[in-house]
């Protein structure tokens, strides 16, 4: 069998290329590069798909977080609380808002924020919490929710990783707000960098698009300090004609996981679980591979499974307090035991629409080679 990609991008794109040519033909005919009409029919399609009253498209999903944070008064001074298992452009996003980056443990069995820690973890300089929506499926925001009541301090949710997934039925942002991003691996990819804040409070909307605008909506008007990121035309068509297709692929990405949690049941490793309430989209595929608390064991089944040509990955290594870009945080090894036990056994397979049945029974072949290795 030839190899198995972690995400096939060129199938994606198969599905989609006579409309992506289409749309381009009409972006450069209209020299409608930055912003214009597509930009503005996605930004209405996907705010219309999340169920979330605003989209304002961004230049990629670091900017739409840090934007979103600084829409709902994140700045110098402020504290932000995040899981300290995470992608980097999380703790990024703070700090390049000028906040002190606050971080918790992951939940053992979803490895999503431990949502009691990060309510333990507010003081009076707490400015938002971000629960990152890891993998597909949504943290439990409503928890934060009630054990925020009556304090000021915001959810700025990182959905990156789950466009289309629900929790009770609600898409990330619903009653609030939310960043994510369109990188070319995303369930919903651009052909390049690209990303959104999704909002249902028209002013926090508009402050994102101010913020992202040079600060100002009017040319040569500058009301605040901002930044350049904006979505541009020709992202845009590619995300609206990948969007139409989102809900099938999502569907078929369910069936995918639930494939694997069948062929896996017989094998030595910890297959991810979903929350109650939560409608997963599997953005990755995530099992665990028991370890002694060194990757040592993982790293041989993720070299195995490349030399049989399966595209495996790890998503993340290094939880944020243990790299060192983050070398200046209070926590040190050991504060996390949840994420620090993770980190050395996560192990992401394969999965994306276009996978088939075969395909994903080479990759657990593969895996139990390895595994037995």
């Amino acid at each position: 069998m030839p190899p198995i990609p972690l995400v096939d991008l060129a199938a994606a794109h198969a599905e989609v290329a006579e409309e992506v040519e289409s749309g381009f033909k009409r972006v450069i005919g209209d020299t409608a590069f930055i912003g214009g009409a597509e930009v503005a029919a996605f930004e209405q399609e996907y705010a219309r798909f999340t169920g979330v009253g605003h989209c304002v498209g961004v230049a990629n999903g670091t900017d739409a977080l840090e934007l979103a944070l600084r829409a709902v008064g994140v700045g110098p001074g402020s504290e932000v609380i995040l899981p300290a298992n995470t992608f980097i452009a999380t703790a990024e996003a703070v700090a390049r808002a000028g906040a002190r980056v606050v971080l918790v443990d992951c939940d053992p069995d979803s490895y999503l924020i431990d949502v009691p820690a990060a309510l333990a973890a507010v003081t009076p300089a707490t400015r938002a919490i971000v629960p990152v929506h890891l993998y597909g499926q949504l943290a439990p925001v409503e928890e934060l929710r009630a054990g925020l009541a009556g304090r000021d301090v915001a959810i700025v949710e990182d959905a990156a990783q789950c466009q289309g997934a629900t929790r009770n039925g609600r898409g990330a942002g619903a009653g609030g707000i939310a960043a994510t991003s369109f990188y070319p691996g995303k369930n919903l990819g651009a052909y390049g960098d690209a990303g959104a804040v999704v909002a249902d409070d028209a002013g926090l909307a508009t402050a994102v698009r101010t913020l992202g605008s040079h600060g100002g909506l009017t040319k040569y008007v500058h009301e605040v300090i901002g930044v350049n990121s904006r979505l541009d035309g020709l992202q845009a068509v590619v995300l609206r004609a990948k969007l139409a297709r989102l809900a099938g692929w999502n569907a078929l990405r369910r069936a995918a996981a639930q494939r694997y949690h069948e062929l896996l049941a017989p094998l030595e490793v910890g297959r991810p679980t979903t929350l109650p309430g939560n409608e997963h989209v599997w953005h990755i595929y995530c099992v665990r591979i028991p370890s002694d608390g060194t990757p040592a064991r993982r790293d041989r089944v993720l070299a195995a499974l490349h030399a049989a040509g399966v595209g495996a990955a790890i998503h993340y290594p290094v939880p944020v307090h243990l790299t060192p870009a983050f070398a200046d945080l209070t926590p040190a090894a050991g504060a996390f035991p949840q994420a620090e036990r993770l980190a050395p056994e996560i192990l992401s397979l394969p999965i994306y629409p276009q996978l088939t049945a075969d395909q994903q029974e080479a990759v657990a072949s593969a895996l139990s080679a390895a595994l037995a290795g």
